[in-house]
């Protein structure tokens, strides 16, 4: 009995060691707001400069980002919102974009669930909108933001993008 109890508890030490050698690089982050009567969640993973050239060199211009790292960034939303006065149902999105030198795209896509952008389908977007980008005082590591007035903003190096999500 005691033999089995002390594998048992080996084996459970040693899942716990390979858990913890798993650890992220880039960290698991979600935000949270209430927007009128809707809530709104992006979880994305956040990459740091660590000294890369990060836009036009990590993250080439003119290619679909996965807007962080590992998974595709995903945007929730409870109720139906608007972009640009195009609207999207409550549902969860995957958040693409496609950084540009002056301007960037904001895509979001119905597959929620995947790796990164290798797999991205462009037929399965359900809202793309052009905003503008502009300087911010250097950030080290990427972060999405969002107000209680529904701005929601991404700033990583010295460049900053947004977009306002309304209530439909």
């Amino acid at each position: 009995m005691m033999k089995k109890i002390l594998v048992l508890l080996l084996g459970l030490a040693s899942v716990y060691n390979l858990s913890a050698q798993e650890k992220r690089k880039s960290p698991k982050v979600e935000v949270n707001q209430t927007i009128g009567e809707a809530k709104v969640a992006i979880t994305y993973g956040q990459p740091s400069m660590k000294g890369r050239d990060i836009f036009g060199g990590l993250v080439p211009y003119g290619k679909v980002w996965r807007t962080g790292a590992n998974e595709a960034s995903v945007l929730e939303i409870s109720a139906a919102m608007s972009i640009d006065g195009k609207e999207i149902p409550a549902g969860k999105y995957a958040l693409f974009t496609i950084p540009g030198e002056e301007s960037w795209t904001i895509i979001l896509n119905s597959i929620h669930s995947q790796w990164g952008a290798y797999n991205y389908d462009e037929s399965k977007d359900v809202l793309r909108v052009k905003t503008k980008s502009y300087s911010v005082d250097s950030t080290e590591a990427f972060k999405i933001s969002i107000s209680e007035e529904g701005k929601v903003e991404l700033k990583w190096a010295e460049t900053g993008v947004s977009f306002t999500l309304k209530g439909a």
